[in-house]
């Protein structure tokens, strides 16, 4: 009997992983645009540090983290979100000590056990990143200009750009009291979540897709109304260094993220095209997050990019790779000799395909248009005689003789 892959769990095929390298890719070369460099977090970590961080009212903590204890009875959860696993190493190698400004970078797989759906999965992958030491709103600004510039070089309109301030520890309380006070007299119209967090996270009804939150919720108070003078003098900067540097977004006063630890600035990309999973990436500020997990008392922001997403909005690309040239052999000397040739192209850089079993010209020929190749060598016993073969342009039509020469031939492909 065949062994099928874990329900939630995908496979990246050929074909489909190349437009996911594009994707990696362009976040690496726009990332390090602005001074981010990669670091790479471990899958698995204590248990503790997620129950800190994200928080034990949130349905991640609650009910989709792979949790289990290891052979050693230690408490440990495969990753379900890369910014607590980056503050984590911040803090454990003491990279504050050597400057409290990090700006980091990461991808990789995440767990949460939920049901699978298009675009979101039991093993999932993001892109991220983190910059830690600095409050002022202009790293703000900055954070979501270079959101958007990935996008861009990806070559997508959608999705867009929305923000919103959840206040600081000072804010927030009175905010979440004068929820609760609105909330009092529609509770029965709360989801069964959302009602059993009427205590501990009442904000979360606000995002909920729940008809009955939704109802409950049409015209509750915003967090705007109730930001202190420290965050709202901060929104309004992060809203004016934006506006100064072009970067377009929209107010949205019912965004509160999943996750405890977001303080003031906080954002998504939403686009319409992929269901109600509108949101391709979100993050916000975090200035509590760090103290929080033992370090100093620094301040944080970053964001996370759902690749599945991403790449479901790419649907339409084609991001397969075409090698430079195809060589067609006719016969065991020839077929030698295209193994010198191909070798020796690989060597300097260009990719090249070979027939390995002896097959008909109409065959190998046939082969060569289903890699896309762009040029096409044509060796026999002939073209070994005189020591040249015909090398076709597939793009263009154009045919020319070329020696049997790997430098030669590395002018005609790569020319």
């Amino acid at each position: 009997m065949a062994i099928n892959g874990v329900k939630g769990f995908n496979d990246i095929l050929p074909g489909e992983v190349e437009k996911w390298q594009h994707i990696e890719a362009t976040a690496r070369r726009v990332f390090e645009l602005y001074g981010l460099s990669e670091i790479r977090i471990p899958i698995l970590e204590k248990t503790e540090l997620f129950s800190r961080s994200i928080g034990d009212a949130t349905d991640i903590v609650e009910k989709e983290m792979y949790s289990f204890e290891d052979k050693g009875g230690n408490k440990v959860t495969m990753r379900p979100e890369g910014t607590a696993s980056v503050m984590r190493a911040f803090i454990e190698h003491k990279m504050h000590a050597v400057d409290p400004v990090a700006r980091l970078y990461y991808l990789g797989p995440m767990f949460r056990y939920e049901r699978p759906q298009k675009g979101r999965y039991r093993q999932f992958h993001q892109i991220g990143a983190e910059i830690t030491g600095v409050s002022a709103p202009t790293v703000d600004a900055q954070v979501l200009t270079m959101l958007t510039h990935f996008f861009a070089e990806l070559g997508l309109t959608e999705p867009t750009l929305q923000i919103n301030s959840l206040g600081c520890p000072e804010c927030r309380p009175v905010y979440r009291e004068a929820l609760k006070g609105f909330l009092l007299n529609r509770i029965e119209l709360l989801c069964e979540d959302c009602e059993r967090r009427y205590q501990t996270n009442p904000l979360r009804a606000l995002d909920c897709k729940s008809p009955g939150c939704q109802e409950a919720t049409k015209g509750a108070p915003s967090m705007l109304e109730y930001l202190c003078p420290d965050c709202s003098d901060h929104f309004d900067k992060t809203k004016g260094f934006l506006d100064l540097v072009g970067t377009s977004y929209s107010i949205n006063e019912r965004m509160v993220r999943g996750l405890d630890y977001y303080t003031r600035t906080t954002f998504e990309m939403v686009t319409s095209q992929l269901g109600s999973q509108s949101a391709v990436a979100a993050g916000g500020r975090y200035d509590g997050l760090i103290s929080e997990l033992g370090g100093p008392q620094l301040p944080g922001i970053g964001f996370a990019i759902g690749v599945e997403r991403v790449a479901l909005l790419l649907a339409e690309k084609d991001f397969s790779r075409r090698p430079d040239l195809f060589i067609a052999a006719m016969g065991e000397q020839a077929h030698a000799e295209a193994f010198r040739l191909m070798t020796a192209l690989q060597r300097k850089g260009v990719a090249v395909e070979l027939d390995y079993e002896g097959k008909s010209l109409k065959s190998q020929m046939r082969r060569a248009d289903k890699f896309k190749s762009r040029f096409t060598l044509i060796i026999g016993g002939d073209e070994l005689a005189r020591g040249t073969a015909p090398l076709k342009d597939m793009d263009g039509g154009s045919q020319a003789e070329v020696a049997l020469d790997a430098a030669l031939i590395l002018e005609q492909v790569k020319g």
